[in-house]
């Protein structure tokens, strides 16, 4: 990868630790021609949690794919051999980097549906601090970039999960959730957002709450969003069916995820070579 500045790398941990994002540039630019030859695969041939979330007689589409890195060489690649596992190991303050899925997000050109607002841990049966999504755009991004509400990763409470698809509640019943804020009508919270290239990243902890606009541009927005545990997160019970479901895993409460189903990929424990993060 192109050589990352010491400041640049220690500018952007003090905006993930204060605000709970941050924007890195260039560091999959050496990269974005793999990840869009797997996004392309994976449009081609989806998996079995692939959707539309488009709704009947809504323009564009969006596609949504994830939990196939296993089945997509280009994902597994990016996962092991890019700093992606590295870089979230030092930005989680973790020893380890443990990989627990990748997600597909694809608008096509004039989807009006936004990405709702949402914070991704109260859908994972997971619970800890030491965790960080990688939003990577493979194509240019202005007003569909991701947007993020500051510091909302210390909020006490998580923000109610919702469908994507018809905005009703994704469980029935259990934990006390915060309604969903709308940022751009309470002029309290503060939204992060970045104009983006090919191969810049966001990155940011599980519990900040985000969405993005829909896309108005003429091209595609196509991004793989890459998301890793750290030391301290243990399987969580919910209540009800998660988001990635994972059936059949057989963790119970308390317990680190398995690693035969999640690889802890930094300390590297394979052939795969890891590149040096400065």
């Amino acid at each position: 990868m192109p050589a990352m500045r010491t400041a640049a790398i220690s500018d952007a941990l003090e905006s993930f630790h204060l605000t709970g994002a941050a924007c890195l540039r260039g560091v999959f630019a050496d990269w974005v021609d793999v990840i869009a030859a797997g996004i392309d695969r994976d449009m081609r041939e989806p998996g079995p949690l692939a959707s539309n979330l488009v709704g009947a007689g809504q323009s564009g589409g969006f596609f949504d794919d994830y939990c196939n890195w296993q089945r997509i060489p280009e994902f597994a690649r990016t996962i092991h051999e890019s700093p992606a596992a590295q870089l979230a190991a030092r930005f989680m303050g973790s020893e380890s980097a443990q990989f627990f899925h990748e997600h597909v997000l694809v608008k096509e050109p004039g989807t009006q549906k936004p990405t709702p607002w949402h914070s991704d841990l109260p859908y994972y049966f997971l619970e800890g601090q030491q965790t960080i999504s990688f939003w990577i755009p493979i194509d240019p991004v202005k007003t569909a970039t991701l947007r993020l509400i500051a510091c909302s990763h210390r909020w006490e409470r998580q923000v109610r999960p919702t469908r994507w698809l018809d905005s009703s509640d994704f469980y029935t019943q259990g934990e006390d959730y915060r309604t969903v804020p709308d940022p751009d009508r309470d002029p309290t919270l503060q939204v992060l957002e970045w104009q983006m290239q090919p191969g810049d990243a966001v990155l940011f902890d599980f519990r900040t709450v985000h969405g993005a606009r829909g896309n108005d541009a003429s091209t595609r927005r196509r991004v793989l969003s890459l998301r890793w545990v750290g030391d301290d997160v243990r399987y969580a019970k919910r209540p009800g069916r998660t988001s990635p479901p994972y059936p059949g895993h057989g963790m119970v409460a308390g317990q680190r995820l398995r690693e035969d189903w999640f690889p802890v990929i930094w300390p590297a424990r394979s052939a795969h070579p890891q590149p040096a993060v400065r």
